[in-house]
Formats: C-alpha cells, structure tokens, sequence
C-alpha cells in the first residue's frame, strides 16, 4: 500500500509539473492556461506595481516617475479602429514579499491586462503567481534575481539579471587590481544574497579571493561588528549589495572605522540619497547614464523626462530632491513601452483583445528603447550585455549626479 500511495504521488507530481511548464511563445506546445483578462470597453489599465514606501520606496518611486512619463508620452493606442485609453492603476508592494502578495491581488481586482514592477526583486518574486494565475503578464524593470522569471511564462523584464551584473562587478574588481573581496550581504533578500553569490563565484574564478563573507539583517543599522572582522581581513575592495537606505546607513560607519578599501556595490545604489562625503570613491553597476549621447531615443526621453520632473516641485522631492535621471526610471518607461509596443502589434488581428495575447506579443516585441534594444529571449529576460559603471566623486556633492566611469562588459 505503501508502494501504492508513492507511485500515485509520483504520479501526481509529474504532473503538476507538465502542466505548470508553458511556454512564453504562446504557441501550439504551450500547455493550455489561464483565460486572462478580456478588455471591454475603450479603456485599457496597465498595472504600476512598485514599492513606494519601506527599504526600496526611494527607488520604486523612481521607477513609478518613468512609468508615468510614458503614460503622458504615450496616453492611447489604436488597435482595430477603436482607440483605447491607457490607464495606470498604481499599487504600493511596500517592499515587503507579503504586502505584495496583497498588492498585486489588488491589481488583479481593477481588472489590469498588464503590470509594470517591481524594483525589488523578491517582492516581484512573491506576487509571481499572482499575476501567472491570472493570465496577466508582467514587465519587471529592475528586478534582477532569476527566479523573477525562470518558470513564469507571464513575468518578462527589462534590465540586465544578476548572474551578469554580479559577474560584471567581479571584472571590474579584477580589472582594477583587486586581489581581495570581502562581501556584506543582507539575509533573506533575493536581491542582495544572489547578487552577493553571483560575484563571489566569479572573482573566484577569475583568480581573487573573498577574505570576509558577512551578513546582516533586515533593518539593522548598526554595522561595526560586521565592519571590525572586514577591517582585520584587510581586503582590497567590499562588495555591498544592499538597499539604499543600507548605504545610507553603513557608508558613514565604514568611514568611522577607518576602512580604506574600495567600496563597490549594485544598481539600488543609482539613488541620490547615497550622495555624501562618505560616499566619494563609491562605485557600482547600473543599467543607464543620462549623458551617453550614443542612443538618440535615451537623448530625446532624457530632455524630455527633466522637463517633465522639473515641471512639478512634487516631481523633484520624489525623484531624490533632483532632476538626475535615474537608470531605473529610464527602465520603468521602457517596460512601459514594451507593453505599449505589444498591443500596437495586435492591430488587424482578429480574436478577443485579452491579457494573454499581451502576454504572447511580449515575446516578440523588438524596438531600440532608452536602455537600449529590447527584446525578450525565451524566459522573457532582456537581452542585454553591457553596464554602466557610476562614482560618486567631489563635485557630486555639489551636483547631486554621479560620475560616469566606463561601460563594462563581462571579462572572459
């Protein structure tokens, strides 16, 4: 009986998994899904699902200010002789995994056809499902960790992944002539333990050594133990993926303890709430810089989204007390554009107008946005192989914006 119940369970597991495995292409040998939402009426709302408050609502509400942008760039779309109007239903995740659960049930309620977020990648982890249960595809702009993605036929992003950026951050170190790393990691956060894993495996492997692995927890402040056993393995650089309130916090006490080494870190630190004395030699990895007039589509939206910023004084106190354009708002309006660009493409096609055709024009959306060329490959991630690497340095203390340094690309 035993045997009996084992080879049932087996049986069952099996498949589950056959069933939970579509494909993002939509097509004949995708398993059949959710029915998704069917848009009635001229109005179609897109989903703003992004922290506004907690750790990471500095950022989110960066990535809110670019979504709101191409919403104005972009208010309507035709498809079928019917204009639809565009319409944002904004949600805040909070930056915790079980408020975005309810958040993006929320979304669900409106009747969105589509969601934009989040910054943060384990709050866009946890409302995963959500979304994927309800046939409603989601555009992440900043969510770097790969489980955003792997097995959700509804999750697509825009930005580069973590296995990458931290690779990245790793060539960096070598190539500047670090020998040693150590890392501080935050526990229980996708974001900063996988970005925190991705570069200690590559520095290791292109010939480094992590000579401190330390971790701390959600809302600590106070860093001086985890700073006293850094400072005594004497390393060349630290690697601290954190949150931006994080690095408000911990940047002070690495000065305090007379830490000499060079501090690296990820893209959450594009905030210029990091900006101060104890930030100056900083450098990190981002997906964008507002003064790169390589691309004339990221020179037209960067005119453009100042005006839009410095048009309201509430603008600037959300974007950091600034008009820097920050890589996450340049991504917020280019998961916009990506939903944007997937319902033109349904214009003389014939079948309801649903959130699941959104979901299978995503996969083949491809058009030259502010951060680049985007497309979608088979797990809905960017294509993408650059970064930009950013300082902070003396007249950013002036400014408010970060020093360009080069772009980086991962070293062989």
């Amino acid at each position: 009986m035993r045997k009996l119940s084992l080879l049932l369970v087996l049986a069952l597991v099996v498949s589950t998994v056959f069933v939970g495995c579509g494909s993002k292409d939509g097509g004949d040998n995708a398993a059949k899904g959710p029915a998704g939402v069917t848009i009635s009426g001229d109005v179609i709302k897109i989903g703003v699902f992004e922290p506004t408050t907690g750790e990471n609502g500095g950022g989110g509400m960066q990535e809110v200010l670019g979504a709101r942008y191409a919403n104005q760039m972009m208010p309507t779309v035709d498809i079928n002789g019917t204009t639809y109007k565009l319409q944002l239903e904004e949600v805040d995740n909070q930056s915790d995994k079980s408020a975005a659960v309810t958040a993006a049930q929320s979304l669900i309620s409106k009747g969105v056809a589509a969601v934009i977020g989040s910054y943060g990648s384990g709050v866009a982890i946890a409302a995963g499902s959500t979304f994927a249960s309800a046939g409603v595809p989601a555009v992440g702009c900043s969510c770097t960790n790969p489980q955003v993605t792997l097995g959700n036929d509804f999750y697509f992003r825009a930005c580069f992944l973590d296995p990458f950026q931290g690779t990245v951050m790793a060539s960096y170190a070598t190539d500047a002539g670090y020998k040693t790393a150590a890392v501080i990691s935050q526990n229980g956060d996708d974001y900063s333990t996988g970005l925190a894993g991705y570069f200690k495996k590559s520095f290791g492997e292109l010939g480094g050594t992590i000579v401190a692995d330390e971790t701390y927890q959600t809302n600590e402040s106070d860093f001086n133990a985890i700073l006293t056993k850094v400072k005594s393995a004497n390393p060349d650089c630290i690697f601290i993926p954190s949150s931006i309130n994080t690095a408000t916090l911990i940047l002070p006490q690495i000065a305090a303890n007379g830490i000499k080494a060079q501090v690296l870190a990820g893209d959450t630190w594009e905030n210029a709430a990091i900006i101060s004395k104890d930030a100056v030699g900083v450098a990190f990895s981002t997906f964008f810089d507002e003064n790169d007039e390589s691309n004339p589509v990221a020179a037209e939206f960067v005119k453009g989204f100042k005006d839009y910023l410095n048009s309201d004084p509430k603008n600037i106190a959300l974007n950091a007390n600034t008009d820097t354009v920050a890589a996450v708002s340049a991504l917020g309006y280019d998961s916009y554009t990506s939903i944007y660009e997937a319902l033109k493409s349904l214009d003389g096609k014939e079948g309801d107008l649903t959130s699941v055709a959104i979901r299978d024009a995503l996969t083949k959306v491809s058009f030259d946005g502010v951060t680049g060329h985007i497309s979608f490959d088979e797990n809905g991630d960017a294509i993408k192989d650059t970064a930009y690497i950013k300082t902070v340095d003396q007249e950013s203390l002036t400014s408010k914006e970060f020093k360009f340094i080069k772009t980086q690309t991962v070293k062989k």
